[in-house]
């Protein structure tokens, strides 16, 4: 029965998705004014409320359409891995994509009837209880490991002070988990960044990212997506080799 309703809510989604009006667009990074996660609204709102992990477990559903009930989305990179997000990270894009700061067709008629900030915050919840699969999207190319160093080296250099040394990000400056996210993910949020299209993206970020080639964020990307957070991930399914 439950899947009946998620399939129906699903259909229901997509059909509005046609029908219904454009997101909006507030202003972003392109413009004087923007400050980066400005406290205020239901941002403000949401991060002030407690969030209930198991009220979060049905507010969820709808979104493990697309993300998958485990949180591990996409490997080809069209839906984020989300399990094991900071709550900071998924309440400020969520309120992001709801004012048009953060451009996402896929995602704005769900985001948009999320209404309540302690919605926001019980989703979040159960989002950051999920463990970090393992087996996501790695870059698989023949020089995987000569690019894994390159990587290393670049983020050693300049993404470790805000990500962490194992990607674990920090949950109080919004900067994002990103062990465990897939390849095709990181590779494509960050040329977005670089080129100005993460309209909402952090200034301090693209301070850094906007000189890198092509090749430095394959790298950066392919090095990134070997991070994993020690006590976060998923445990090894039997009769699977560590």
């Amino acid at each position: 029965m439950k899947k009946i309703a998620l399939a129906l809510t699903l259909a229901l989604s997509s059909a509005f998705v046609l029908a219904g009006p454009p997101a909006p667009k507030a202003a972003g990074i392109e413009s004087k004014d923007y400050q980066w996660a400005k406290m205020e609204g239901e941002l403000k709102e949401a991060l002030s409320k407690k969030g209930d992990v198991k009220r979060g477990r049905d507010t969820y559903e709808i979104c493990g359409a697309c993300h998958l009930p485990s949180g591990a989305g996409r490997p080809d990179g069209t839906f984020p891995q989300l399990a094991g997000q900071h709550t900071t990270v998924l309440i400020k894009q969520m309120a992001d994509i709801r004012m048009g700061l953060r451009d996402n067709p896929t995602m704005y008629p769900f985001a948009k009837e999320m209404t309540d900030p302690q919605d926001l915050a019980d989703t979040s919840a159960y989002i950051q209880s999920l463990c970090i699969p393992t087996d996501h999207g790695k870059y698989e190319g023949a020089d995987a490991a000569a690019q894994i160093a390159k990587g290393k080296d670049l983020y050693e250099k300049q993404c470790k002070e805000c990500h962490g040394a194992n990607g674990e990000g920090k949950k109080d400056k919004f900067y994002p988990v990103i062990a465990g996210q897939h390849y095709k993910y990181l590779l494509r949020q960050m040329t977005e960044i670089r080129d100005g299209h993460r309209r909402n993206a952090n200034p301090d970020m693209v301070k850094v990212i906007k000189p890198y080639t092509n090749d430095q964020l394959v790298a950066i990307s392919a090095y990134q997506s070997s991070l994993s957070m020690p006590g976060s991930m998923c445990k090894p399914k039997a009769g699977k080799k560590k």
